[in-house]
């Protein structure tokens, strides 16, 4: 059994597989060591992962590597079953890295993009022979919104839910229709751009993957669970590796 822990900019997520399946998930604000205890409910994990895109907690690094067999502290040095091809590896997210794997799991010997939307929207690209080629970021919705609340001195602060008319009829919808239907167009750009030139398969990711899922013109796969399923990929390459040593 495997525990893969996902430390994102606004959540933190763990998740439990045996081999390859997933059997449990859980998501809080924050990790802690009662989320940990809650999450493995007396199971012993054989091996254990993180990734996080915030400050290193050397505390909660310390207690994972005390605490369980195997370790793994995701960072660009650890050896992932797919190549990197990126010019500063060192500041590539992680997560970024670990939800491009789990389409490759999912979808082998395919062009592959990978939109995952959260925090921000990261728009990644795998070629069909396994190679990482990089990707862009954007702001996601929250912070669209959050972003036109801040810097502006009377527009309301608005979310997701509701109306998303094609024009706003009112300065709520106005945002939110602008909001979300600007991430719709952004989006099937990217995705009609690359089927120009490949045979690409999209995988849509990340919180609001379902909302959005339905709202895009281009087929898409929505899997939530992409980086869970990247990150328990990287154990399990990595325990194959010992075993070829």
């Amino acid at each position: 059994m495997n525990l893969v822990i996902d430390i994102g900019n606004s959540s933190a997520k763990l998740a439990l597989f045996e081999q390859d399946k997933l059997v449990k998930t859980i998501q809080k604000e924050q990790v802690s060591y009662e989320l940990i205890r809650s999450c493995l409910n007396d199971n012993s994990p054989d091996a254990v992962i993180m990734s996080s895109v915030k400050k290193e907690d050397v505390v909660l690094y310390q207690f994972l590597y005390d605490t369980f067999p195997v370790f793994y502290h995701l960072t660009y040095k650890l050896p992932m079953p797919l190549k990197i091809d990126y010019r500063t590896p060192k500041t590539l997210g992680m997560d970024r890295v670990a939800s491009a794997i789990g389409a490759s799991l999912e979808k082998p010997n395919t062009d592959l993009l990978i939109i995952d939307i959260g925090t921000a929207i990261t728009i990644d690209f795998v070629s069909a022979d396994g190679i990482y080629r990089g990707g862009n970021i954007s702001p996601g919705p929250d912070m669209r919104f959050q972003s036109l609340y801040r810097f502006s001195g009377k527009l309301p602060l608005v979310d997701e839910q509701g109306e998303v008319p094609s024009m706003g009829y009112d300065t709520t919808t106005a945002i939110r229709a602008g909001v979300i239907n600007g991430i719709v167009r952004e989006l099937d750009s990217y995705i009609a751009d690359y089927k120009k030139n490949a045979k690409v398969f999209t995988f849509l990711t990340g919180g609001y993957a379902f909302y959005f899922a339905s709202k895009l013109k281009n087929a898409i796969f929505a899997d939530e669970n992409l980086v869970f399923k990247g990150l328990n990929e990287i154990i399990r390459y990595n325990e194959r590796l010992k075993i070829k040593k």
